[in-house]
């Protein structure tokens, strides 16, 4: 396993769903409430498209189901999502603690549009401790495993990707950092696994953050 390399360390990047709110179980269950004949539960969207943009989700569904899903049903699903934050959402436990106890300028990068982001940050608190360094896939139109999102998030913020450290909790996140040459950490709470195959570095409760002060 490559270890982290602290001292090269200038800046963090986060992902945002299964990151830094356990919002991602949420994301997937709304698949399935919001289309009633799909026979798959969220935990096997999680196992086989987990970090995976929303498009390419839709088009294995609708394979899988043998329909079309309704042309708006991307404003359907963003609608019931919203409404099962509003219910749960919740940050991972010490994730503002460990945010504020950390020495380095910090953003996020997500898939999601920006209007999700802030909702979710919003409800859990962590919004007034990432603004303005919020970055959206749909801002870009570029979507994880490219780099893209995470060269845009480093350049905005002012640094060079190999001062950066990614926070993620997907294998096209992970991905996505190692095109962009950035350090990664996976984020696997517990309860979790890893995934298959991967050897790099990893945490799985912020009070345990590699890079809190000692």
């Amino acid at each position: 396993m490559q270890p982290l390399d602290l001292n090269r360390i200038e800046c963090l990047i986060f992902d945002l769903d299964g990151t830094l709110v356990d919002s991602e179980l949420l994301c997937l269950q709304a698949y399935c409430d919001t289309v009633p004949d799909l026979d798959w539960d969220a935990n096997y969207i999680a196992a086989h498209f987990r970090g995976n943009k929303l498009n390419h989700i839709v088009e294995q569904i609708e394979k899988h189901i043998g329909r079309s899903l309704p042309e708006n049903f991307e404003e359907i699903y963003r609608a019931h999502v919203a409404v099962l934050f509003d219910e749960s959402l919740q940050p991972f436990p010490d994730a503002e603690e460990t945010i504020l106890a950390l020495p380095y300028p910090r953003g996020i990068a997500s898939a999601g549009p920006l209007k999700k982001m802030r909702h979710s940050l919003g409800l859990t608190g962590l919004l007034k401790h990432f603004e303005p360094n919020l970055f959206s896939s749909y801002v870009v139109q570029s979507w994880k495993p490219e780099p893209d999102l995470f060269l845009h998030a480093a350049k905005t913020m002012g640094f060079a990707p190999e001062a950066c450290l990614v926070i993620e909790d997907s294998t096209v996140g992970i991905e996505a950092a190692r095109r962009a040459g950035m350090q990664y950490l996976l984020h696997c709470p517990d309860g979790h696994e890893a995934p298959a195959g991967y050897d790099g570095p990893s945490f799985r409760r912020y009070a345990d953050f590699p890079l809190l002060p000692k």
